[in-house]
């Protein structure tokens, strides 16, 4: 089965391809502008964006959007994740933690597919819970990589491999949701023709 994805996120691409050949799915990137609408929402940016790609170019299309959620900034930066790592970046968001104790955060990522016979824009999410490093460590991975450590380890997501990450990351799992899905429905989708 066939899956084209909206994205010029290089790490984005890297980390979804390897995921998708562990389900069987030849995931191709499609070379055309990411539209986005303004919210608060992740969800709501995925579901416009896989709107107007599929729209656009009349083929299965899949989008993710991601945020980083910090809690003691009242889950700031959130569905502003990409804008806010363009323009303050990491040493940004540790200046913001400076003095800060509680580093609790959560990473979230929204798949949504809008496929031929798929009625609407279906979403899958995923969640990883973590904390903040006190510095960026590594130099694998992409975005705020170098400063998330996700629960019951040590490293950041920058530290590890594609392997690893991909074990318990937002992106994976919310992937992961998709690939399920799609193996319970592509029956009753024609998902061969999908080309």
């Amino acid at each position: 089965m066939r899956l084209y994805i909206v994205s010029r996120n290089q790490g984005k691409i890297r980390e979804l391809s390897y995921l998708s050949r562990e389900h069987g799915i030849d995931l191709v990137p499609l070379d055309i502008p990411k539209v986005e609408v303004q919210s608060e929402s992740i969800q709501e940016v995925a579901l416009y964006s896989a709107t107007v790609a599929y729209l656009t170019v009349r083929k299965p299309v899949i989008v993710e959007d991601s945020g980083l959620y910090i809690k003691k900034l009242k889950m700031f930066p959130g569905a502003l994740s990409s804008y806010v790592y363009k323009t303050i970046g990491i040493h940004g968001i540790l200046k913001l933690m400076e003095g800060v104790r509680d580093r609790d955060a959560v990473f979230k990522s929204v798949i949504a597919l809008a496929a031929p016979r798929v009625r609407g824009v279906k979403l899958f999410q995923g969640v990883v819970y973590g904390t903040i490093s006190e510095e960026p460590r590594g130099t694998g991975g992409f975005g705020f990589d170098p400063i998330f450590i996700p629960s019951g380890y040590t490293k950041t997501f920058a530290e590890m491999s594609i392997e690893e990450k991909n074990k318990v990351s937002h992106r994976a799992k919310a992937f992961r949701g998709l690939a399920k899905w799609l193996i319970k429905n592509c029956g009753k989708l024609l998902c061969h023709d999908w080309k």
